[in-house]
């Protein structure tokens, strides 16, 4: 049994680090937004506690992981603040396989969060208001 979880560690942790990565990445790949009030790489920080949600491996999003995501909600003043945070988030998300859509759908509900958009991976970022 010592075995299996210890392998169940190394694959989190994996996960983990591909996510990570991936994050990194687009904050790099998408740094024009550094110019607004929000970036990708904070972006990339608040949504790095959400992991195990919207990969299906814990049941609910962590505490942290909804105050993390209301902090970012809230730092979204301007419209080009919020297609900001929808496009780092999508590119995170498309860039990590695990990530289901049923799981981030169900973050605004479960985290009592309003967001004016689709949490999705099929949200238009282009089209929010």
């Amino acid at each position: 049994m010592h075995h299996r979880s210890s392998e169940q560690r190394k694959t989190n942790m994996k996960t983990t680090t591909l996510f990570i990565l991936s994050l990194l990445l687009t904050s790099l790949l998408f740094s024009h937004t550094s110019n607004a009030a929000v970036t990708c790489g904070n972006v990339a920080t608040k949504a790095l506690s959400c992991v195990a949600f919207v990969t299906g491996k814990q049941p609910k999003p962590t505490p942290v992981c909804c105050n993390n995501l209301k902090m970012l909600a809230s730092s979204a003043k301007t419209v080009n603040d919020k297609r900001a945070i929808c496009r780092c988030l999508k590119e995170g998300v498309n860039a990590f396989p695990g990530v289901k859509d049923k799981y981030l759908s169900q973050i605004p509900r479960l985290c009592g969060i309003r967001i004016p958009f689709p949490v999705s991976l099929n949200t238009n970022c282009n089209r929010i208001n």
